[in-house]
């Protein structure tokens, strides 16, 4: 007895001090202590604990067992870092208004989109999120309502008309890639959606795995399929550059490439080709894999609450019947899809397609109280506060209606484009390509679901477990076009 007496006395007294150790190595402030919670195993950490959560649609309980066992301020392992995951609207603005506090991506990200907005840091990103901030500014997305509309009647003559079943997320996916290509690529965007559409997806997969290049694993085929798209990109790139020199001035186009190629020779960034190749793809894989996330839970909350479905349907009517059938749909067109909008945020809501975001301490920080060492990981998760009653009244219930006044939305509690001096550059862009393929999708169809309790997991963005099939029912032909015509007549 003596000796295992002895061995658990040396244990705890050895763990006594290097916890004291560990905590006066990571903790520069006298009057505050590490935040509570538990690291777990080295290396590891949570990070099966929080993948399994999210693959099984529980991580927001999983995040209020953690704030319940050790308040809203806790520490944890997460994809090998120390991490402190900071709860409530306090905590948003405390991450987004807060210049030590710089976003951080996984080391799979990193890898798989180098130097790209999602990854760049300091004066590099400064420069890049303010070419794009100009890029996506209201009046400039005002410019691409047409080639949404264009491609998105494009889709649905491709990928939805003729068909009496679909799989919605899959098509939602290439939807957007094709919106988001045709913007951002030009008229190169057709041959890209074509050839590398499962490369994206692939590439999109990858992004929350172990960065171990192994072939057959999720990393080892989003490298190689990251591979693959830079250089279909970097063909596109150069033909640019080498139109540009040869004209030997600016050419005006709205293409995202050509576009940093003007701002260089204007001295507004020094970013290379191959840095403009990877910000290309850092903008689509973060572009259309959200927007396609919130069209496919659109279409199943539409299909769950017919009053809110109703409303959608006049408000689109009444735009579609005040225009040609060929006629395109325009900026004040969108400007008037207010309820469908509503319904939008309330899916974001109820569904937000980013699960949260990492940014790293660039110095230690104090926090309510709690040390914040240089080089931890800050992670914050949009449920804990969308699905909080204290926030929003009934908040498992979808309703548009809470929309209607903003100003009753407590700050910093409804996150789901971010929020402060970092609210994400390209939300007025989605809210338009959102609406343009929404408007198309309801006045030219009826669905049914093929599996009304069918569930869904984040991997890492939200998926329905089997796509989302539906029965399709043609409202409307989608122009008077006598081919498609045709197609229609036969079809029915």
């Amino acid at each position: 007895m003596f000796p295992m007496a002895f061995i658990m006395l040396f244990a705890a007294i050895l763990a006594l001090f290097l916890h004291l150790l560990l905590t006066k190595k990571y903790s520069s402030c006298s009057t505050c202590s590490l935040p509570p919670g538990d690291l777990g195993i080295p290396v590891i950490g949570q990070t099966f604990s929080l993948i399994h959560a999210l693959r099984s649609n529980t991580d927001d309980q999983w995040f209020r067992a953690r704030i319940k066992n050790y308040g809203p301020v806790s520490k944890m392992s997460v994809l090998g870092s120390r991490t402190v995951l900071l709860a409530g609207p306090a905590a948003n603005h405390f991450i987004f208004t807060n210049e030590s506090l710089a976003l951080t991506q996984t080391r799979a990200l990193r890898a798989l989109l180098g130097r790209s907005i999602l990854t760049l840091k300091g004066d590099e990103l400064k420069q890049v999120r303010s070419a794009l901030q100009g890029y996506l500014r209201p009046d400039m997305v005002r410019k691409y309502v047409g080639t949404m509309d264009e491609e998105v009647k494009r889709q649905i003559k491709l990928n939805w008309f003729g068909r009496d079943r679909v799989t919605v997320l899959p098509l939602a996916r290439r939807l957007t890639l094709g919106i988001i290509c045709s913007v951002v690529l030009g008229q190169e965007a057709a041959t890209i959606v074509e050839a590398h559409a499962a490369d994206f997806q692939l590439l999109g997969d990858a992004i929350l795995s172990f960065p171990v290049n192994i072939p057959f694993t999720r990393f080892g085929k989003g490298m190689r399929s990251s591979a693959k798209i830079r250089k279909a990109i970097t063909r596109i790139a150069r033909k640019r550059e080498e139109s540009l020199l040869q004209d030997g001035h600016a050419v005006s186009s709205t293409d995202f490439i050509t576009y940093m190629f003007n701002l260089h020779s204007k001295g507004a960034h020094s970013l290379t080709l191959e840095d403009i190749v990877d910000n290309v793809m850092g903008i689509i894989i973060g572009a259309h894999g959200t927007t396609s996330a919130l069209i496919t839970f659109m279409i199943r909350h539409l299909t769950i609450e017919p009053d809110v479905l109703a409303k959608i349907i006049e408000e689109q009517d009444e735009i579609a019947d005040n225009k040609g059938t060929e006629d395109v749909l325009t900026w004040e067109d969108v400007s008037r899809m207010k309820y469908t909008w509503k319904a939008a945020m309330e899916t974001l809501r109820t569904v937000p397609p980013v699960f949260g975001s990492f940014r790293t301490a660039t110095k230690d920080i104090n926090y309510q109280g709690y040390h914040i060492p240089k080089g931890w990981k800050v992670f914050a998760a949009q449920s804990i506060t969308h699905l909080d009653s204290r926030f929003f009244k009934d908040p498992t219930k979808f309703d548009p209606s809470r929309f209607e006044k903003r100003s009753s939305i407590p700050p910093y509690s409804f996150m789901p484009f971010g929020g402060g001096p970092r609210m994400c550059p390209g939300t007025e862009f989605s809210r338009v390509e959102t609406m343009v393929a929404m408007h198309y999708l309801v006045t030219q169809f009826r669905w049914k679901l093929c599996y009304h309790d069918e569930t869904y997991k984040k991997d890492p963005k939200p998926s329905p477990v089997f796509g989302l099939p539906v029965e399709l029912e043609l409202r409307r032909p989608p122009s008077t076009d006598d081919a498609w015509n045709a197609l229609y007549v036969h079809s029915g």
